[in-house]
């Protein structure tokens, strides 16, 4: 299995409570992550783009659970 289908499979898996603080936190490493690196760069610039994604698939996940939207299993 793919790294990205395992995170899948563990946002499923989660709560609604547990989603809506996952986006918090992700949100806020960003913040650090850009910091961080406007002051000094990081060693791994691409890790605030893949945090960005794995936001991005969190929110998807909630809003689809929030309308009611079936999540096909593949």
């Amino acid at each position: 299995m793919s790294v990205r289908n395992d995170f899948m499979t563990s946002l499923k898996n989660m709560t609604d409570e547990d989603l809506k603080n996952r986006i918090n936190e992700d949100e806020l490493r960003i913040k650090k992550l850009k910091f961080a690196h406007a002051v000094s760069p990081l060693e791994n610039p691409m890790s605030i783009r893949q945090l960005r994604k794995e936001l991005a698939r969190t929110k998807t996940e909630f809003l689809k659970r929030k309308k009611g939207i079936k999540t096909e299993n593949k």
